[in-house]
């Protein structure tokens, strides 16, 4: 097995303030990882990892379990739903309690901004967020640029828009800092009422017909469980104006490809057609988390 450069033994909370080479080691390690001869290494035989989900999950929950599993690591799934959190009680407590039966780390998923950073000044064993309310997706934003780097050779000097509800993205997040601290060219696009202001001082926010010209366009996910209190009006008003459609597909350069974090609202942020349109890269991205969360896991644990 070659050598990893990452550093190890340390938690990833965020991508903000992540230096170039440090996202391009776990690029290149997952990388490693993609096209290992062996579906499954000893690496991390004798540590136990938990996966702490306090908020549903599809996609991060299994890919981080493949991952584990793939690097020789015991896994142990953790449900808020049937757990004593039902009981009240605190996440706090609750991550505490594992630590004590003595895992090596603990992959976190949190619906409130702040609890993981207190969570990460009061653990021993590293913490890699897999999504902390609208703060930050690390692996999520990894795993894309992953996607990107494949397509196009290197992410620097890429224009990617990223499109949709900016305001309660995390995944918006941490594509911004960790694609610019690679050297990409972003831009957001967003109804007024879903824009993030302070994000405006990093990144324009500019219009649908102008997002389009991009080499990356990244529609994200309406989060309709969010807009109860009239954010959209309706969700076929939100495709017309900002949904990727059929028409907008095609005024698209012919090396642009499409993007999106999923899961996928069909018809409201993107047309059926497109989801596996050649243009579309959706379930490439999803392939993609595996090699980067064996190289995440690594990083904190080998």
């Amino acid at each position: 097995m070659t050598q990893a450069t990452v550093q190890t033994g340390k938690h990833l909370l965020g991508l903000k303030g992540m230096s170039e080479t440090e996202l391009a080691s776990i690029l290149d390690r997952a990388a490693y990882w993609e096209h290992a001869p062996e579906k499954v290494t000893p690496l991390l035989t004798g540590k136990f990892i938990a996966n702490m989900f306090f908020e549903n999950s599809t996609r991060t929950r299994f890919s981080f379990e493949v991952a584990e599993k793939r690097l020789g690591a015991q896994v142990l799934n953790f449900a808020a739903a049937v757990s004593s959190v039902q009981k009240g009680e605190s996440i706090y407590d609750t991550v505490k309690t594992l630590e004590s039966m003595g895992i090596d780390a603990g992959i976190i998923r949190l619906k409130p901004n702040g609890v993981l950073q207190h969570l990460a000044n009061h653990v021993r064993i590293p913490l890699i967020n897999a999504g902390d309310g609208s703060n930050e997706h690390p692996t999520q934003a990894l795993l894309d640029l992953y996607t990107m780097r494949k397509q196009f050779g290197a992410i620097r000097g890429l224009s990617v828009s990223i499109i949709g509800d900016i305001e309660h993205s995390r995944v918006a997040r941490s594509n911004l800092w960790a694609l610019q601290a690679m050297g990409a060219k972003v831009r957001l696009c967003a109804p007024e009422n879903m824009r993030a202001p302070e994000l405006a001082d990093y990144a324009p926010y500019v219009s649908i017909d102008e997002a389009l010209d991009a080499d990356v366009v990244m529609m994200l996910r309406v989060q309709l469980e969010r807009h109860e209190h009239g954010l959209i009006s309706t969700p076929e008003e939100y495709r017309e104006h900002y949904g990727m459609t059929v028409e907008r597909a095609l005024k698209l350069a012919p090396h642009t490809i499409i993007m999106h974090p999923a899961p996928i609202n069909r018809g409201v942020e993107i047309d059926d057609e497109l989801v596996e349109h050649e243009k579309s890269r959706i379930f490439a991205q999803m392939a993609n988390g595996v090699p980067i969360r064996m190289a995440v896991v690594e990083r904190a644990l080998a």
